[in-house]
């Protein structure tokens, strides 16, 4: 496949990209004058083949010996390329210029590519809320999205727009069991992601097929939420936060970057909750860390302390979101990593 990534320097854009050359997918990035993927190389992501491994399942298709894959394009770099019998080619990535402030899009950075994937976007735990962050949390999302659906609007073909968006949509929301077709929220996320996955409408209305993948707590052994709190699960320090009884609507990294694939290769279109199929609270997924670590979790943040540290982020990770994965259920997806427990025992051997 051909891909467009926007967003690819962070947490899951990053290991997206590496995900999709290690399997032998080429990659446009799009990078803004400055971006710090112009200076980075993609590293395997968590979970990826490795260099020269064929994808789980897959057939590797070789040529004869001693024959070599095409050069790539020029300004593109190769992520090693050379084929050999029972070995899979990884792909190549090129940079792309871009600037969603200014408008600024070529359609050639678009055309012909298999499908666009966006995940840009400023961090949402990155800054504490000040009233220009928030505003920026907004913007970011809404010119980045708009500008790609305006110009895979303006294309001849209708593509595949796969939108990461957030779990957010729905906001808290107690015990109340969360579908695709549940209301949204009120409160400032989703209030973001209604207008996020709106700047998408004029790719859907031009024919696109958009995907609106509704992230949910994204667990790794490094990054993410979870990447916060796991040096103090480690020490054995850590805890529920606030009471506990919130629901994490979670995710494994690799069966987040399996779902953007499969959104891209199979008809899935509007929104699309990306988590696990096993519920769980916030309690619930930190002693299931703690115990794969070996470690005890009984010592509560109080949501005093964690407003204090990161901010009006903390109402984020209390909120309660007990969203289920209605659409890639009955899409037939399935997750490397169904359960909590084994969720957890991969982030804890990582």
């Amino acid at each position: 496949m051909d891909v467009v990534v926007a967003g690819s320097h962070g947490f899951i854009g990053s290991a997206l990209v590496a995900d999709l050359l290690a399997r032998g997918h080429d990659v446009r990035r799009l990078v803004r004058p400055g971006s710090a993927a112009r200076r980075r190389s993609p590293a395997p992501a968590a979970g990826s083949p490795t260099a020269g491994s064929p994808a789980a399942g897959s057939t590797a298709a070789s040529p004869a010996a001693g024959s070599t894959a095409g050069s790539p394009a020029a300004g593109s770099t190769a992520a090693g390329s050379t084929r050999g019998p029972g070995v899979v080619a990884r792909g190549t990535v090129v940079d792309l210029p871009w600037d969603p402030y200014a408008g600024d899009l070529s359609p050639a950075a678009l055309e012909g590519a298999d499908a666009v994937v966006n995940l840009a976007g400023a961090g949402i735990g990155d800054r504490r809320w000040t009233p220009a962050y928030r505003r920026e949390i907004l913007r970011s999302r809404v010119a980045t999205t708009g500008l790609l659906a305006r110009t895979l609007a303006s294309l001849d073909e209708p593509g595949v727009l796969v939108q990461s968006t957030g779990i957010g949509a729905y906001g808290n929301r107690g015990d109340e069991t969360l579908t695709e077709t549940s209301s949204r929220g009120d409160d400032f996320l989703a209030d973001v992601v209604k207008a996020w996955e709106s700047a998408a409408e004029p790719a859907a209305e031009a024919g696109v097929r958009v995907a609106h993948l509704r992230s949910g707590i994204v667990l790794a052994p490094r990054g993410g939420a979870l990447g916060r709190l796991l040096p103090l699960i480690r020490l054995g320090l850590g805890g529920p936060l606030g009471s506990g009884r919130q629901w994490w609507p979670w995710i494994t990294l690799p069966d987040e970057l399996a779902v953007f694939r499969y959104a891209i290769e199979h008809p899935l279109a509007g929104p699309v909750n990306t988590v696990a199929p096993d519920l769980a609270t916030n309690a619930q997924v930190v002693r299931a860390v703690a115990r794969a670590l070996h470690r005890p979790a009984v010592l509560p943040v109080p949501r005093i302390a964690l407003r204090v540290a990161v901010g009006q982020f903390a109402d984020d990770l209390l909120r309660s979101q007990r969203a289920v994965p209605a659409v890639l259920e009955a899409a037939g997806f399935r997750w490397e990593h169904p359960t909590l427990e084994s969720a957890a025992r991969w982030v804890a051997e990582g």
